[in-house]
């Protein structure tokens, strides 16, 4: 059979079977991208995040939390290896809908030849990782200048393990939430709904640092807040629209979408603020920028320009009132805010896309009953399993720091160290 007659046959096969001539082919463009949305997630933790909380505390604390956030990333790298990574995505035979298998544990078998869809699987491995690395780190701002660092070792490993790993799996590894039509493009509930409701427990667990709310506890630096939001904002493209796991046309209205969410949530905290107070703060616009970022990350993949301006603006509103009113009214000290930005900036991203997700772009209509759900299932789940971790890790090693040690602060009582 002649080259040119071969070649008529595989064009007609391509034409005939698209989905079957392309399945399990490696794409450069994707594979270059999800490589480069990879890199820009990892840099969300290490440093964005790890400085944007280092500026937020008190400077006897920037040092453990930094230290915080870089030991997490180290112990979920090498967990995340050893068999939660195979748990959320293998295939779990009859027990599927509710957790993976082992069989990706270590990674048997996989190569530089394995593929997942059209990108290497080490590749959507590293990617998934960088998610699960960031979602316990969020967790610091809530216990933040009190937790002693090796209750917050236990609690970050067992955490993931024991909440992350199965709400992921839920949503995203083929498990009954995704079954019943749940919708999570990038993270909001698995990430945010999961973590701020956590550190919520964690606050309330731990109980408030020594003189809060009546001895004033500033940030203190926000040149240093400042940096950490501007490299949360640029990583999180690659959050959003590295979802897409491809470099198409649905990545680029997640970046876009992306984009106008996080501009609306700043302004209008900043408006929230200069109303209610006659002055807009760095502080609010920076923290209403990460409220955008954080709703519009259900969403991302389902909404259009509309539902982007409506959910950043809801979240700039929703959670400018979370941080400040709700936290004075209840008096609960979640250090960096992460319940009011996070967990209900997740919460209204959520139950909007239910509302403006686009059948065009990817989204499901009417299934906003079905978000409410996930997020009712998210919030029950991680609160009661967060609460039994620490009540494990109390009763064996004692979570909090003695009072002196919490009065001359983590860096040195910790880690030996301080800031010059």
């Amino acid at each position: 059979m002649s080259l040119k007659i071969i070649n008529r046959k595989l064009v007609l096969g391509f034409l005939i079977f698209p989905d079957l001539a392309f399945a399990d082919q490696l794409n450069q463009a994707d594979t270059a991208w999800i490589l480069t949305s990879t890199a820009l997630v990892l840099f969300m933790t290490i440093p964005g995040l790890s400085l944007f909380y280092a500026g937020l505390v008190r400077s006897k604390n920037v040092l453990s939390v930094l230290m915080q956030c870089f030991a997490i990333t180290c112990l979920v790298s090498i967990l995340w290896l050893a068999g939660v990574y195979s748990f959320i995505f293998a295939d779990g035979g009859d027990m599927q809908k509710l957790i993976g298998g082992a069989s990706k544990a270590f990674l048997p078998g996989v190569g530089v030849a394995s593929l997942k869809g059209t990108i290497p699987e080490t590749v959507f491995f590293m990617f998934q990782m960088t998610f699960a690395i960031i979602t316990p780190a969020l967790i610091v701002g809530g216990f933040a200048e009190r937790m002693k660092f090796s209750a917050m070792l236990w609690f970050s490993g067992l955490w993931l393990i024991i909440v992350y790993l199965p709400i992921c799996h839920w949503m995203w590894g083929g498990g009954w939430l995704a079954d019943l039509g749940a919708m999570d493009f990038a993270g909001g509930i698995v990430i945010h709904v999961n973590a701020g409701v956590a550190a919520l427990v964690a606050a309330l667990v731990l109980g408030k640092r020594r003189g809060f709310p009546n001895t004033a506890m500033p940030p203190h630096n926000m040149t240093m807040v400042v940096t950490g939001a501007g490299m949360l904002w640029v990583g999180w493209f690659g959050f959003n629209a590295g979802s897409a796991l491809t470099s198409d046309g649905r990545a680029g209205m997640a970046m876009l979408v992306t984009q106008l969410s996080t501009a609306v949530g700043a302004v209008t905290w900043m408006a929230a603020e200069w109303l209610r107070r006659g002055k807009p703060s760095v502080l609010g616009i920076v923290s209403g920028a990460v409220a955008g970022l954080v709703a519009i990350t259900p969403a991302s993949g389902f909404v259009g320009v509309t539902g982007a301006l409506v959910i950043g603006a809801v979240a700039g509103v929703a959670c400018y009132l979370g941080a400040t009113t709700l936290k004075s009214m209840l008096g609960y000290d979640d250090s960096l805010d992460v319940f009011g930005v996070h967990a209900i900036g997740g919460i209204v991203g959520a139950l909007l896309t239910g509302v403006f997700a686009v059948k065009s772009i990817g989204g499901v209509d009417g299934h906003f009953g079905t978000q409410v759900f996930g997020v009712v299932v998210t919030v029950a789940y991680s609160a009661v399993m967060t609460t039994v971790i620490l009540g494990l890790i109390k009763m064996v090693i004692g979570l909090r720091v003695t009072p002196d040690a919490e009065m001359e602060g983590l860096d040195l009582e910790q880690h030996g160290e301080h800031v010059e």
